[in-house]
């Protein structure tokens, strides 16, 4: 009588990690620096936008819509929705997907429009 043969066992492969977008490309930034968010420091790379220093650091909001305090973050990324405005020293609606962060900013949450002067 033939036996069918056994199945062999196969041996887990030992997994590399996946390269990140800066491995692939061996981006080596340049030191850390510190922005601020209402106060709380926050870390933040050269060339990283103020939305991306947010994101890094797990912040997904950083504005109020006008009508309904609702949370808002960034959205497109590039520039065209306004969902992602805050205040960034002193001035506001900054749209912080576009504003490059830079050593020492004072982000504050927006809330609404952003202007002090208005009232609605």
């Amino acid at each position: 009588m033939h036996r069918p043969p056994e199945p062999r066992m196969k041996r887990p492969r030992a997994r590399r990690p996946r390269p990140t977008p800066a491995d692939l490309v061996q981006a080596a930034p340049g030191p850390e620096f510190e922005i601020t968010l209402d106060g709380r420091a926050l870390s933040a790379l050269p060339g990283q936008s103020i939305a991306a220093a947010l994101w890094a650091a797990g912040v997904l909001s950083w504005r109020t819509t006008r009508r309904g305090g609702r949370a808002r973050g960034a959205f497109c990324g590039i520039g065209s929705c306004f969902d992602c405005l805050a205040t960034v020293n002193g001035t506001p609606n900054q749209r912080a997907c576009l504003v490059p962060a830079r050593p020492g900013d004072a982000i504050i949450t927006q809330e609404g429009h952003g202007r002090a002067d208005l009232t609605v």
